[in-house]
């Protein structure tokens, strides 16, 4: 498979970093959180964190956050359900989500 398939393969599985203030407090121990496909398995996970950020990646652990039900002028509406991986990386490892890839 040609290099350029690959990279848009990693870019469609990896959809955005997920900042809270938890996973803020999970990059003090190596661990970076991501808003994935919904479709990705823990190895395209690891594959495409690898290869975008050029890193180390010892461990993926995924979660299906479901969408939250709020009210807007009275009406209710239901916020999207995604998915969300928390992505271990190597001692020393390190990746900047504040800047774009």
């Amino acid at each position: 498979m040609a290099k350029d398939a690959i990279d848009t393969r990693h870019y469609d599985v990896i959809v955005a970093p997920h900042i809270t203030e938890k996973s803020t407090l999970l990059s003090e121990h190596n661990a970076v959180v991501f808003k994935v496909a919904g479709k990705a398995t823990k190895p395209e996970i690891k594959a495409a964190v690898e290869a975008l950020f050029d890193v180390k990646v010892t461990g993926v652990n995924t979660l299906n956050q479901k969408g939250k039900t709020k009210r807007w002028k009275g009406a209710p509406y239901k916020r999207s359900d995604f998915k969300k991986a928390v992505v271990t990386l190597a001692p020393g490892q390190s990746i900047d989500v504040t800047s774009g890839i």
